[in-house]
């Protein structure tokens, strides 16, 4: 059962919500129809006790989550799947990593749901930005990536969990609630791999470490703009840096790759993981 299935509802989310109940020898006094609507709304959850007295039923605490796909279709879906769960608030939404980073600061939510390749910046340095900006944040990717490179990039940028796209409802949820209670969360076959790549490291260098990055954040964020076409000038204003700062990150870029045309710097972008190919307006020439 895939994730965008209409069907897929977990089991929680379908039974064991709290309902009204009637508290006895109280009778209930007449209510013109045009209140109805929202008197029902005013009612308080309650249970009845042993001797038939009502108690108010203790709220279950809600999970917030801010959902960042650059798929409005795929936002929607995961919208209407967790909004069907009382246990879990969908708290805002964004279409790449920069809005991701803002919208993070901004509502402080529990968990950041996040896909990897997005334009303008990318889930994984996105990851990275929060890690360091709101720690208490605790991030889980849901991509349609798997390959080696980018299970070392996730964990390496502090993700807490790793979820692809063909997982169901119930693993889902269930991610959800495991590292929001301060645990790690991994598909199956994210694990089943980890524990083949990892284990070719040493010792002092195993799961969950980073790597020395050749890369400085601003340069990564420089890279996949050029990477995505950008302008120095269009780079320099989205960055809001000067334009001669621009030209001085692209130039160390070069020097530190060992790469001299903005082809080549696409092209390892991809190869990288740094942006996802398919986000490319044209091909990139070999």
């Amino acid at each position: 059962m895939d994730l965008f299935e209409s069907d897929s509802l977990p089991a929680y989310a379908r039974n064991g919500r709290a309902t009204d109940l009637k508290i006895p020898g109280k009778k209930k006094s007449p209510q013109r129809p045009e209140k109805q609507g929202r008197r029902a709304e005013m009612k308080t959850r309650t249970d009845l006790s042993a001797n038939g007295s009502s108690r108010l039923r203790p709220a279950r605490k809600e999970i917030s989550v801010l959902l960042v796909d650059d798929h409005t279709v795929i936002r929607e879906a995961l919208r209407s799947l967790l909004d069907s769960d009382d246990g879990i608030n969908v708290v805002g939404e964004a279409e790449n990593g920069r809005q991701a980073v803002d919208l993070t600061l901004e509502l402080k939510p529990q968990i950041l749901l996040m896909d990897i390749g997005m334009p303008r910046l990318n889930g994984l340095e996105a990851a990275r930005q929060i890690r360091h900006l709101v720690p208490a944040t605790r991030i889980l990717m849901l991509t349609a990536f798997s390959s080696d490179i980018h299970i070392r990039q996730v964990v390496e940028s502090g993700a807490d969990g790793y979820l692809l796209k063909d997982s169901s409802a119930n693993v889902l949820t269930t991610a959800i609630r495991e590292v929001a209670d301060g645990r790690k969360y991994f598909s199956v076959a994210i694990s089943r791999r980890m524990k083949t790549l990892f284990q070719c490291l040493p010792s002092d260098r195993g799961f969950g470490t980073k790597r020395p990055m050749l890369l400085t954040a601003r340069e990564s964020e420089v890279l996949q703009l050029i990477a995505e076409g950008g302008a120095n000038k269009q780079i320099a204003a989205e960055l809001n840096i000067s334009i001669k700062t621009v030209e001085k990150h692209r130039q160390n870029l070069m020097e530190k790759l060992k790469i001299h045309d903005t082809a080549s710097l696409t092209r390892y972008a991809i190869a990288s993981g740094v942006i996802d190919g398919g986000l490319l307006a044209s091909p990139v020439a070999n």
